[in-house]
């Protein structure tokens, strides 16, 4: 007997029904907005992600030497590679190019609620636009998910800010005593602000550069509230803080031209972690608190396209994976039971097994889940296998009762059975049951 190594899951049948749903209810949303479904490769080049975020991010893959003698590594998310993928074939893609994909990814990182070293999510991105049409279209896309799958506008937030805000109010500070502000390190702390203890952000925001009593201007001026964003255009004083705050402004703009903008609350200290984002960016959380951390993200990465060899070209996207999705579902009790079902069960009683065959057939060819049996069981064990499967409705087939011209029906639920003629069933009926003959 073997372990499961840690942070990899085993997903059984019932489990994998409910994922499906979720996943079938993300992509074909996608659809309707007109993304078209992309499939990537597992490997990459290590040396895409140590360009993209430094030697140190090789301790968080899954990366080894291949027998090409490459250094490849298991994709820990998808917007690298599909930077890459425009890159390549950029200059004959129609613009705007709206692509969507689910696969598995991994990180060798610390497992913990609704976090996996192997995961699944759906990425959805707009390469060539850099109007906020498009990115209040991926918020629209990310809202419609959430409400397909059932969740209601007080289960969810999506906390929208805009990277230039931070980078622009860092600039804003820097420039008051001539101080080296480490931007980049600055907002991986506002990020991590709501995991931190006060003080240990504040300490962290002047290892990045700011003076004590700058740290603390600088926080209080995260809490701006909306109705108040010309006062922090004022307080700046640049041209950096002043364009993003008014395409921060447009973009939620467009979200109510959407009809979404209920879901949009203006949150300056949302800053995601990834170097990469260029302008708007968003994190959806549980309304409620009960599920702790980000259920997903996304934002603008303008440069990555560039940065990877290819033309300028504007990008946004998101990327919902199953674990904490699924989290926030269950929270608010719109996870399916996770349960086997099946349509129709065909028993098979005495050498009807033709006979029987034709029965399974044409119900599948109308749609239907179909089982029969397979294991050369008797008639009391088929209708238990029938129960354990979750059969709805039983349809014998017996040796007695086609010298009838008969099948038997047996609702599973009620127990509850029938006898038809053959020649009627399923006839002209799309899903024919007990209660049709009864």
């Amino acid at each position: 007997m073997y372990d499961r190594i840690k942070g990899f899951r085993d997903t059984y049948p019932e489990s994998m029904g409910a994922r499906r749903w979720l996943f079938d209810t993300v992509e074909s949303t996608a659809r309707g907005y007109g993304f078209r479904e992309i499939d990537t490769p597992a490997l990459e080049r290590t040396e895409m992600y140590v360009d993209k975020s430094g030697e140190e991010i090789v301790e968080e893959l899954y990366s080894f030497e291949d027998q090409g003698g490459r250094d490849v590594a298991l994709t820990p998310e998808l917007t690298p590679t599909v930077a890459r993928m425009v890159a390549e074939r950029g200059q004959e893609l129609s613009k705007p190019i709206k692509w969507f994909s689910t696969r598995k990814f991994w990180r060798y990182e610390q497992v913990q609620q609704g976090r996996f070293r192997e995961f699944s999510q759906t990425n959805v991105d707009i390469f060539g636009s850099a109007e906020p049409d498009a990115d209040a279209e991926i918020l629209a896309v990310a809202a419609e998910m959430l409400t397909e799958l059932g969740l209601q506008p007080d289960d969810f937030e999506f906390r929208v800010s805009h990277r230039d805000v931070l980078g622009g109010l860092l600039e804003s500070f820097d420039d008051e005593d001539a101080t080296d502000v480490d931007t980049e390190a600055a907002i991986r702390t506002v990020d991590k602000r709501a995991k931190l203890e006060r003080p240990q952000y504040l300490d962290q925001l002047v290892a990045a550069g700011l003076s004590a009593d700058q740290a603390e201007r600088f926080d209080d001026l995260l809490d701006t509230p909306e109705s108040e964003l010309d006062e922090l255009v004022a307080f700046a004083d640049n041209d950096r803080v002043s364009k993003a705050i008014e395409n921060l402004q447009a973009v939620l703009a467009a979200a109510d031209d959407l009809g979404v903008r209920e879901y949009c609350t203006l949150s300056l200290s949302t800053a995601r972690g990834l170097d990469y984002y260029t302008g708007t960016v968003f994190e959806c959380f549980d309304a409620t608190g009960d599920v702790s951390r980000a259920v997903f993200g996304g934002g603008r990465y303008d440069d990555l396209i560039g940065d990877l060899g290819g033309p300028d070209t504007p990008a946004v996207g998101f990327a919902p994976g199953d674990a904490t999705l699924s989290l926030l579902c269950q929270r608010a009790g719109v996870w399916p039971e996770e349960s086997l079902t099946t349509d129709y069960y065909v028993l098979t009683a005495g050498d009807t097994r033709s006979q029987a065959a034709a029965v399974a057939r044409e119900l599948r060819s109308r749609g239907h889940v179909v089982e029969s049996d397979v294991a050369d069981r008797g008639f009391g064990a088929q209708l238990d296998y029938a129960d354990s499967i979750g059969a709805e409705t039983v349809v014998i087939v017996g040796e007695q009762d086609l010298e009838s011209n008969e099948y038997t029906i047996k609702d599973m639920d009620s127990g509850d059975q029938t006898t038809v003629p053959v020649d009627e069933f399923p006839g002209d009926l799309e899903r024919p049951t007990f209660a049709d003959f009864a």
